[in-house]
This record gives structure tokens, C-alpha cells and sequence, in this order.
């Protein structure tokens, strides 16, 4: 039987393989938002957190765009009512909103017979219409990671984009050599699914993150 860690414990894994994070807070009560909230600039995205969420969106257990302690304070009372037991909830995520217009998503995926494979392609409303996906098997050599983002059929989203300054491909390539380090790293890994990475000023940040292991117990 598979285990999946939740958003927060998931991210913290990959952080220790190089994956580019938002910072963000795990908040167990609403009532600590304040303190919770000191140094962070808003507007924040405003998640519910547990091991057995994994379509907050669908579920409608996201917020966006939310300015001020006291309207943070209030998604956080509204996604906690909103909680099932089975969710597991562990708290509330709140992280700096970011904006950007090209998402991208990427992830590893273990193969019973080649391994861990490295996944990266286009993301966001266009993911299903473009169907524009890389994949190689891990560890990937700093070539490969190049080489993938050069195999995109869609690699003019990578250039100059409305107004937006082209990507830096080093860092993007960082990213899915990280992802490799943690494919062959972690025991027991069943599959990362990192989506979105979104382009904010030419760099990728992941915004989210699901980690799933075997019936291998791992410590996150």
C-alpha cells in the first residue's frame, strides 16, 4: 500500500535535494496567524495541509490573493471547518502569492522495470490541449536535463513571453537535475509530482508538491 506525504512535509523533502520553494508557514491554528505571518508579505495563497489531500483545488480548499492578517485569519478558520477526517489534516499552508504566465510541470515517476524517470512538459490550462511532455531516466546527466528542454515542441514558451524575460534554462535545468537526486535518493519512492513550476521573472518556482512512497516506511 502506497503513503503520501502531505504539501508541507513533501516540500520540506525536496527542499534537501535543491527544489526551489516559496517560503511559506504551516499553520496549525488560526488564531496564530499573526505571529505566523510576521516577515511575509502579502497577497498570500492560503492552503489546508494533510497527508490525504491531494485535489485542494477541486475540493475547493485553496485561496488565493488574500491581503491582511485579518482575512488570512478568516480562510483559515473557513478551510479548517472545511476539513474532512480523512484528510489528516495537519494545518493551513500560507505562502506569498507569485504570478507568472507560463506553468510547467514536472515529476519522477518509478518504472517496475527501467526505474525512476524524469518528467517535464507543459502545465497550466494548456497541459491537456498541448500534451507536451519530456520524459528521461534518472540520474539524468546535465546534458539530459538541456537536452529535454530543448525536446519540447512548446519550447518557444521558454523565450522572451508577453512581456515576460526568457527563462533562465540553468536554473530550470538545476530543477530537474534536484528532481533526479531525489529519484535515486529517496528509498522507497513511488512517484513526485511537482506542479506547477511557474516562470516568475524568468526563474521556476515549484508551487506545489506531492510525494508518494511504496509500503517502504521513510522519515520526511
Amino acid at each position: 500500500m502506497s503513503r503520501t506525504l502531505s504539501e508541507s512535509d513533501s516540500k520540506d523533502l525536496l527542499a534537501k535535494y535543491g527544489i526551489p520553494f516559496l517560503p511559506e508557514v504551516l499553520i496549525s491554528q488560526a488564531d496564530h496567524v499573526e505571529d505566523a505571518l510576521v516577515g511575509m508579505t502579502g497577497p498570500y495563497a492560503v492552503k489546508l495541509c494533510g497527508p490525504n489531500i491531494s485535489h485542494k483545488s477541486e475540493r475547493g480548499l485553496v485561496r488565493l490573493d488574500i491581503n491582511g492578517v485579518d482575512a488570512v485569519r478568516q480562510a483559515c478558520h473557513e478551510l479548517f471547518d472545511e476539513a474532512r477526517p480523512e484528510d489528516g489534516a495537519t494545518g493551513v499552508l500560507v505562502a506569498p502569492m507569485a504570478t507568472g504566465l507560463r506553468e510547467f510541470i514536472a515529476g519522477v515517476s518509478v518504472d517496475p522495470v527501467f526505474g525512476p524517470t524524469i518528467v517535464f512538459g507543459v502545465g497550466g490550462v494548456l497541459a491537456e490541449a498541448i500534451a507536451d511532455v519530456t520524459v528521461r531516466l534518472a540520474p539524468l546527466r546535465r546534458y539530459d536535463a538541456m537536452d529535454m528542454l530543448g525536446s519540447l515542441r512548446s519550447r518557444s514558451l521558454l523565450e522572451t513571453f508577453r512581456g515576460e524575460p526568457a527563462v533562465d534554462l540553468e536554473a530550470l535545468a538545476d530543477l530537474l537535475c534536484s528532481l533526479s537526486d531525489a529519484a535515486v535518493g529517496i528509498d522507497g519512492l513511488e512517484s513526485i509530482d511537482v506542479n506547477p513550476v511557474m516562470i516568475v521573472n524568468g526563474l521556476p518556482v515549484a508551487l506545489d508538491a506531492l510525494v508518494e512512497f511504496s509500503d517502504v516506511e521513510v522519515e520526511p
